[in-house]
């Protein structure tokens, strides 16, 4: 079954002065390299959405779910990219190419199952787990 992977990142800006000149970055996220432990990556131009927020049903596949084929303990992660731009003053800027920040390794079990409760049949709810 899918396991859903999000990842959370925003927009910061900071201030400072670059040879005595007040200077302001904004760092905006682009992009979301994840790293499902097992040697799969997946990118992507979001950190994705719980089901709920989805309107999914738990256990459908979305744009950051992976399917882990094998048992085991996995150190899953994402890196999050960024694009600068600069204000010196006078409006913003674009500054060339991205900045990549590496998010901690979390570590993933996964289980085997056979079964899942649900509250309906197949025929029922054919979107259901397990269905």
């Amino acid at each position: 079954m899918p396991t859903n992977f999000v990842a959370a990142a925003s927009a910061h800006i900071r201030t400072g002065a670059l040879f005595g000149i007040p200077v302001t970055v904004r760092f905006t996220p682009v992009g979301y390299d994840f790293r499902y432990g097992d040697g799969d990556t997946a990118s992507t131009t979001t950190g994705g959405q719980t089901w709920s927020a989805l309107g999914q049903a738990s256990f459908t596949p979305t744009a950051t779910s992976h399917i882990y084929r094998e048992r085991g303990t996995y150190d899953a992660s994402v890196t999050v990219r960024y694009t600068a731009e600069v204000d010196l003053g006078t409006g913003w800027f674009p500054v060339e190419g991205q900045l990549s920040i590496d998010g901690p390794p979390q570590q993933i079990r996964i289980f085997e199952a056979h079964t899942a409760l649900v509250a309906r049949t197949c025929v029922e709810q054919p979107t259901a787990p397990g269905c």
